[in-house]
């Protein structure tokens, strides 16, 4: 089994990148999925965790995400109040939206941590800050768990047409981006 755990802010959009990484997982990738969120009564701006389980077989399991094997930031500045590596499996990876990399002492040894400008990205296509497909573009692209067709179309579903148009516009530019940073180093450590 599979676990990515997403940690954002209340109105980015983190329960809905959970949602819709199951969808495209589940009705067009071909596996099991679970997603669910992790809030109290919140307010918009305040940290929020969401949880999306993938497998081949049907999933039982419904407590929260301890050990995920994919951590996915989509406020940067959550590394300053939260440990998004908690728990990371061993080898597991961690998807940052920053326009930079973050200084070392946030990021904890062993993972294998991204950046993605998701922020400006969103601001491009969108015209607004709001960065979870985005990101769920850039997962699918950097772990190949889903194919960018799976995720479009789990958008299409999701959203309202005018909306997910666009965000089907800034998927395709975060999973190209996103896939562009693996190859780079797979190229590299070939080297």
């Amino acid at each position: 089994m599979l676990q990515i755990r997403w940690h954002g802010r209340g109105g980015q959009g983190a329960v809905t990148a959970a949602r819709i990484f199951g969808l495209a997982a589940a009705l067009y990738g071909g596996r099991y999925a679970q997603s669910f969120p992790s809030f109290g009564t919140e307010r918009r701006g305040a940290p929020v965790t969401a949880f999306t389980r993938l497998d081949n077989r049907p999933i039982r399991d419904r407590s929260q995400i301890y050990n995920p094997d994919y951590v996915v930031v989509l406020d940067a500045t959550l590394l300053e109040s939260t440990d998004v590596f908690a728990g990371l499996a061993a080898g597991g990876m961690v998807l940052i939206n920053a326009g930079r990399e973050m200084a070392a002492g946030q990021v904890r040894a062993g993972a294998r941590v991204y950046y993605l400008d998701a922020t400006r990205l969103a601001r491009e296509v969108l015209g607004a800050p709001i960065v979870n497909t985005a990101m769920v573009a850039a997962l699918a692209g950097a772990t190949g768990l889903l194919s960018l067709e799976a995720v479009e179309k789990a958008i299409a579903d999701v959203l309202p047409e005018g909306l997910a148009a666009k965000n089907i516009g800034v998927a395709r530019q975060a999973f190209a981006l996103a896939k562009g940073l693996i190859e780079k180093e797979a190229v590299a450590g070939a080297g």
